[in-house]
């Protein structure tokens, strides 16, 4: 079993990510988009993703840089003082990016809100797999401390083990419950890439670059009825 959750699973996740995300920008290029909808209502859109996209980003570079930079990770983390701001640090921007998620949770449920009527069930699916993995991990971050250490010591082997081909899940399979439902969620999560919204994560907008600016002329004036 420990098998297919550590192992096949994870590669199965990033395969068929890949391949549909390729397969959805040349098939149906113009679903490659976000498909904001700030110009149905941006009040509750503001307060939640500017939280969500800072908090988030910020979370997951830290994990990017853990992963690629182990040795220096372990050196920033030996000191109790840089241990103690990390993991601070760190949950400060996990109650910012939970805040960030629950308004744009809210601001989707049913009722008046114009975004509501725009949700798909793949909008409500993304939400919940999302609610599930800033959850987990909040909680890791309060309720089994010093994550920093054991994410370098279980996760960081794991998951380079997965990169270089030679998987060996055996520094995850005796973590807690907790720690696995993460792991396995954050696959879950990039296996739902593709077919979501999310899926402009994969489109770098380099021809902005560019591309010529645009000049948008707002016209406030009322217009007049015809005379007669």
């Amino acid at each position: 079993m420990a098998t297919i959750v550590f192992i096949v699973f994870p590669y199965v996740a990033v395969g068929l990510a890949i391949g549909v995300a390729i397969y959805r920008r040349h098939v149906r290029p113009y679903t490659y988009s976000a498909l904001s909808s700030q110009m149905l209502e941006s009040g509750r859109l503001f307060w939640g993703s500017v939280p969500w996209h800072y908090g988030i980003s910020l979370i997951l570079l830290a994990h990017l840089l853990a992963f690629i930079f182990p040795g220096a990770a372990a050196w920033i983390l030996g000191s109790p003082v840089r241990l103690f701001t990390a993991e601070a640090i760190g949950l400060a921007l996990g109650f910012y990016t939970v805040f960030g998620l629950a308004v744009l949770i809210i601001r989707r449920l049913p009722g008046d809100s114009r975004a509501s009527a725009v949700s798909s069930g793949m909008d409500w699916v993304l939400l919940v797999f999302l609610a599930i993995q800033v959850a987990t991990g909040v909680a890791l971050a309060l309720f089994d401390r010093w994550g920093s250490l054991w994410f370098l010591s279980s996760a960081v082997p794991w998951l380079r083990s997965l990169v270089t081909f030679t998987p060996d899940a055996s520094t995850v399979v005796g973590l807690p419950a907790l720690i696995q439902v993460h792991f396995v969620c954050g696959f879950i999560l990039i296996l739902l890439f593709p077919f979501s919204r999310l899926v402009h994560v994969f489109r770098l907008p380099l021809h902005y670059l560019w591309r010529p600016y645009q000049v948008v002329i707002w016209n406030s004036r009322e217009r007049r009825a015809p005379q007669l």
